[in-house]
């Protein structure tokens, strides 16, 4: 950044800092400025500023300069950088921050960059309609009517052990329908106690975050909460790791108190499910590769879960990627990034599947909606002779019902 002849101290916000560590969580002293975060983001190439040119910004107090940039918005919040970080400060945690800050005070200057401008409209939808799509929210549970038979009690039955939280995408998008079917169809064959709360189901609430609308966030959890609590179960599991990210973390710390019933992953519930023998599978002679979803992995270190259960199907021969667990690249589906610059996404996802197909895996296994859809989309482009499945799908057709 170079300074101009007009430019002058009182052009700096010396409070700048102090407002972004207090909103963002995160301690800026401790960037000694390595570069690391940069170096890793995958974003970087496509951004103004990078991770840590922000950070300096930041520090400068060079308020405008980075609130009126299209920075922050690049941020996939995949948490490389976080994970590269010797002093694990999270750009995620602080470009939301910025995001908010950039909504409320730089809204009218936003306004005029169509990118923004769509992720305002995907928020106001949100609000409006209570999920991404702007679909009639009435209608979250369409997915099962493909369904030999909707199974028992699937709309909000009281008293249920477990909740089942399917998230927008999977409620919304047909691409990924064969997520909740297979999901639920697998929870009645282990005789599971269960429900969903049907069209009372609001957005979880992460894509306001993202959006840098986090203040308008504290409605729909509220509500989630309320509906969940009338069914009074032991557990929620969800299959989007996004919606798991937001119910385990940012739910607590918005409603400042637990929530009085444990939160799972899907991957965590098949395991659960195989260790109790609850479930057996059958042989499948597949050559697969498991690719780690961002808000699964780095932000919630849950590595082993999802290929234990790769692992006890008979036959299946499981290849990593050159890339994995906390070193996994990002598919491109994170941070909203795809309704503000669809191009990037893109070039990210067609990185990733091509460390896939070096594998020469016949199937791409992942544990996340955003990821099957923005990897099948790619693998389309491409033409690859693969498929991208679901893990709950995947052990869904290895059932084995025999007995």
């Amino acid at each position: 950044m170079e300074f101009t002849k007009g430019d002058t101290v009182a052009s700096l916000d010396f409070n700048f800092e102090a407002t972004v560590e207090q909103r963002s969580g995160e301690d800026l002293s401790r960037c000694y400025y390595c570069l690391k975060c940069t170096a890793g983001c995958p974003s970087a190439p496509a951004m103004p500023y990078g991770p840590a040119q922000m950070v300096r910004l930041v520090q400068l107090g060079l308020k405008d300069e980075l609130l009126e940039s299209r920075s922050m918005w690049f941020c996939l919040h995949c948490e490389t950088c976080g994970a590269r970080c010797p002093n694990e400060i999270s750009i995620a945690g602080l470009t939301r921050a910025l995001r908010e800050m950039a909504m409320e005070e730089k809204g009218e200057i936003l306004q005029a960059d169509a990118g923004i401008k769509a992720l305002r409209t995907l928020g106001e939808n949100i609000i409006e309609t209570h999920n991404i799509s702007a679909d009639d929210n009435s209608q979250r549970l369409m997915w099962s009517e493909n369904l030999e038979r909707i199974p028992d009690g699937l709309e909000m039955k009281k008293g249920a052990n477990t909740v089942y939280f399917v998230g927008c995408v999977s409620s919304f998008f047909p691409m990924t329908y064969i997520i909740p079917q297979a999901f639920v169809q697998i929870l009645e064959e282990t005789g599971e106690d269960f429900t969903a709360l049907g069209g009372e189901e609001w957005c979880c609430g992460y894509p306001l975050l993202m959006a840098g609308m986090g203040a308008q966030a504290e409605e729909t959890v509220r509500h989630n909460v309320a509906r969940i609590r009338e069914v009074g179960p032991k557990r929620l599991v969800t299959t989007c790791p996004a919606c798991y990210h937001m119910w385990k973390h940012f739910y607590p710390e918005i409603l400042g108190e637990e929530l009085g019933w444990e939160v799972v992953h899907s991957t965590q519930l098949l395991a659960e499910l195989l260790d109790e023998g609850r479930i057996k599978l059958k042989a499948t002679p597949r050559r697969v590769t498991y690719h780690d979803p961002c808000d699964l992995g780095r932000k919630n270190d849950l590595y082993d879960a999802p290929r234990r259960v790769l692992e006890s199907i008979p036959e299946l021969a499981l290849k990593e990627m050159s890339d994995s667990r906390q070193d996994a690249l990002c598919c491109g589906g994170g941070g909203n990034v795809e309704t503000f610059n669809p191009e990037l996404v893109g070039e990210l996802s067609q990185r990733r599947l091509g460390q896939a197909l070096e594998t020469e895996a016949q199937v791409i296994v992942s544990a996340c909606p955003q990821c099957e859809r923005t990897l099948a989309a790619e693998a389309r482009r491409e033409k690859a002779r693969v498929r991208v499945m679901d893990l709950v799908e995947f052990v869904w057709r290895a059932l084995d019902t025999s007995e």
